[in-house]
């Protein structure tokens, strides 16, 4: 015997009906943000990202320079220049660095210290990659020594 099937429908309340709308578009509105903030994030490139002071006179100048372009598309800001010893005196620009234009972080060895160098310094930004370390390196001579 065959028994009839009964159809079954559900109606979805109209009050959850909009809150689905609304998730929805509160969803789509979101990823969308979220795709065009990554197209403007700003991108540090360092022509080199370590510096050789080569064999150097004790007392000799210290100052040296990492030149960087922002290749991003945003302003780049850097917010801090640390480095890992107080014998290394870095500078940052103060300024914001605009997409295509270049800048530079200057950095003072104390030279009266006789021996290797091997240092780090880092930089902290807004960029993609907020953190990068730069490394200085090279040797002080004592004087008459070659």
């Amino acid at each position: 015997m065959d028994v009839p099937l009964k159809r079954f429908t559900f109606e979805i309340h109209p009050k959850l009906k909009m809150m689905k709308k609304i998730v929805l578009v509160l969803f789509v509105g979101l990823l969308g943000f979220s795709l065009t903030a990554q197209d403007t994030a700003a991108k540090i490139e360092f022509k080199t990202e370590t510096v050789d002071y080569g064999e150097i006179a004790k007392g000799s100048d210290g100052v040296r320079k990492f030149e960087f372009t922002n290749t991003g598309n945003a302003p780049l800001i850097i917010s801090k220049v640390s480095s890992s010893c107080g014998c290394t005196i870095p500078k940052k620009p103060e300024a914001p660095i605009l997409p295509g234009k270049t800048g530079e972080i200057q950095v003072k060895y104390d030279t009266n210290r006789v021996g290797p160098i091997r240092k780090a310094v880092t930089v902290i930004s807004n960029a993609d990659t907020p953190t990068k370390v730069l490394k200085i390196k090279g040797e002080v001579k004592a004087e008459g020594t070659k």
